[in-house]
């Protein structure tokens, strides 16, 4: 069968475009690209032979020249492939198509063209044998009528009449002979076809063994993923508790930092009160140097007193005076002492309330 069909005898009866591949002959499980591009796929019919083909030519290659037979059975793989056997051919044809309609109107295409070339298939099986038994029947009445004309006739009819039905005989037998080479190359046919199914049944047992492991594998991959996923699950449950906590832990922090600022606040409000207390203690020097000065004119006074005893009595209403002062101030003065001891020790106090404090934190 020539590749490229002579329009004269075949004619295309269906064309669509897609990408050819072919399977790998040294591991039957890997795709090989028959074309580089999207090519042309037709089905041919021969109207001589009855016959149709799927015919794909990539410039002046032939990617795929696959008569189809009824045993033959297209499969759709995925939305946009399909893949068929040619046991002929000794090979697995795959297409690639644009779109999940063309693959969809191209396996149905398929499928009129196996129920058409299984019909024709029926039909010259039907042909040969009624051929073959209108040759055996008159083979077995040829020899009858020659009986009974060698029984019936004389010598002479069966001399005059021996050379017609001995040509007619050979002639049967001829037939008979065509018709049971016919049949034998029927039958060589169809058990080429049977050895043909049987390796593909050998090659689909093959695949389903290989893909039943590879689904073995995918189900422990399954298994380990999920596992893996619970495990990942748990750790994250427990990550999640550990943020819980580090966010209890920011809040009472937070607490924390915002009672350290009011004791800082307090702190320089307490700075601030020693700070006045520190001014008005430095009052207190000026009041002694006074003090000091009333001393010493209080002294001199008495010198002057033994010197002066005279002007005594007229001082001496100011002296008191002066003493009556005297004591008064120092009255304040301790009582100013006094409240200022206190508040130093008060500020002292705080001072080291403040300190244990900040080393608790």
């Amino acid at each position: 069968i020539s590749p490229v069909p002579p329009y004269s005898r075949e004619q295309p009866i269906f064309t669509t475009r897609a990408h050819v591949f072919q399977i790998d002959p040294s591991t039957k499980k890997n795709w090989v690209p028959a074309s580089k591009q999207a090519v042309t796929v037709s089905y041919f019919y021969d109207s001589t032979r009855n016959s149709y083909r799927i015919i794909s030519v990539d410039g002046a290659k032939v990617i795929i020249n696959s008569t189809i037979t009824p045993n033959m059975t297209f499969t759709k793989t995925s939305q946009k492939f399909g893949q068929w056997a040619d046991s002929r051919a000794n090979t697995v044809f795959g297409l690639g198509f644009p779109s999940e309609q063309q693959l969809t109107k191209f396996a149905e295409k398929f499928q009129e063209v196996k129920e058409a070339a299984k019909l024709a298939r029926d039909r010259s099986q039907e042909k040969i044998e009624t051929s073959s038994n209108h040759s055996q029947e008159s083979g077995r009445e040829t020899p009858s009528s020659t009986r009974a004309s060698s029984v019936n006739g004389t010598d002479d009819e069966k001399a005059s009449h021996g050379g017609p039905a001995e040509a007619h005989l050979k002639s049967e037998n001829d037939k008979l002979k065509i018709a049971l080479a016919q049949s034998s190359s029927n039958v060589k046919k169809w058990e080429t076809e049977l050895q043909t199914l049987r390796e593909s049944n050998a090659r689909l047992t093959t695949a389903l063994q290989e893909s039943a492991a590879s689904i073995e594998h995918w189900k422990k991959q399954f298994s380990a993923c999920k596992e893996e996923n619970d495990q990942l699950r748990s750790k994250i449950d427990e990550l999640e508790e550990q943020c819980n906590e580090i966010n209890k832990e920011k809040e009472r922090n937070a607490q924390l930092s915002r009672r350290l600022q009011e004791l800082e606040t307090e702190l320089q409000d307490k700075e601030l009160e020693l700070e006045e207390l520190r001014k008005q203690g430095e009052i207190i020097p000026q009041l002694m140097s006074e003090c000091e000065s009333v001393s010493q004119q209080l002294q001199a006074a008495e010198k002057k007193n033994k010197d002066l005893e005279e002007k005594v009595r007229t001082l001496r209403t100011e002296v008191e005076e002066s003493k009556h002062r005297q004591t008064n101030l120092k009255t304040e003065l301790k009582n100013f002492l006094d409240v200022l001891d206190g508040k130093i020790d008060e500020l002292h106090d705080f001072r080291q309330g403040l300190s244990k404090l900040g080393v608790d934190n």
